[in-house]
């Protein structure tokens, strides 16, 4: 099986240099412990896809402070294009402040570079998912066909809400844009039976998991009871496997997701099957939902 990691980080050494505040740093270090797995070099990366059996990752030029948007989108470019194989990539746009033909463009300068996406975190610019300014980004993705990753859950700055972040005003993007791919990015937790309302009604909406210990998902009294439940089954074809690198190390990842009592034709659509169907790779492909039933 093709196993894609469908959300890691640039590595350090290709990354434009922002010096974040500390209210967007101290909290995250002191919850996921960042400080102990914070070596991002390319080098890192590849070592870790290649111990824990990842053959290909999307690289998402995702920030949360500043505006180093077309700096990251020719730096995710320039890496997609000398190691093709390895790496797909999305981009992103400039909310600091957001200029709607400026990010317009920018979504126009992704589709040209050759990458599948862009990467958006409004919550930590002080905005909701469905901002009217966000909507053009939304129609010119959906227009180009590329998908469009968005932060949900939980963000552990020390001043900024967690409201912008909830999965479901990601249906009033998806009755807009139908045909629009959307990805909330880590799940949505904790707000996971609102997401899996809004996935169970836009089969274009995917539950991507990175930066979360996959034990948790399988366990009870975590709060992901209804996500475990809905993507053992109906949302089979709507999960993808991400670990967020460095955050979350991917052979433990890739472990705890398969020590949970997934069935076969699901823990294989999310480790890969799911990602290369999205991202058209050659020579992968995904069985449809009532095979993927009868497989499992």
């Amino acid at each position: 099986m093709s196993i894609v990691d469908f959300r890691v980080r640039l590595p350090t050494e290709l990354r434009p240099a922002v010096d974040l505040p500390a209210e967007y740093v101290d909290r995250y270090d002191a919850v996921l412990g960042l400080e102990e797995r914070w070596d991002m070099s390319l080098d890192a990366l590849v070592a870790e896809m290649d111990v824990a059996g990842v053959s290909h990752a999307v690289v998402h030029a995702e920030y949360e402070y500043g505006d180093p948007a077309d700096d990251l989108n020719e730096a995710v470019a320039a890496l997609v294009a000398k190691m093709p194989d390895r790496f797909s990539g999305y981009g992103t746009v400039s909310l600091a402040p957001l200029r709607v033909m400026r990010a317009a463009a920018q979504v126009t300068r992704s589709a040209q570079l050759g990458l599948r996406g862009i990467n958006i975190q409004p919550s930590f610019f002080g905005m909701p998912i469905d901002h009217p300014q966000l909507y053009p980004v939304y129609a010119k993705a959906c227009e180009l066909g590329l998908g469009v990753g968005v932060h949900t859950g939980i963000n552990y700055t020390s001043h900024l809400p967690i409201k912008h972040d909830h999965p479901l005003q990601l249906d009033q993007v998806a009755c807009d844009f139908p045909e629009l791919t959307l990805i909330a990015c880590h799940a949505g937790w904790p707000w996971g039976a609102e997401l899996v309302a809004v996935a169970r009604k836009h089969p274009n909406v995917y539950l991507e998991f990175g930066g979360l210990a996959p034990k948790y998902v399988g366990a009870a009294g975590t709060g992901w009871e209804v996500v475990f439940r809905f993507m053992n089954s109906l949302l089979s074809e709507q999960v993808l496997f991400g670990t967020d690198w460095p955050v979350f190390p991917m052979a433990r990842a890739l472990a705890e997701w398969r020590d949970l009592d997934l069935k076969p034709a699901v823990l294989e659509a999310l480790l890969g099957g799911n990602a290369n169907r999205l991202l058209s790779r050659p020579g992968t492909s995904l069985p449809g939902r009532a095979e993927a039933h009868r497989r499992s």
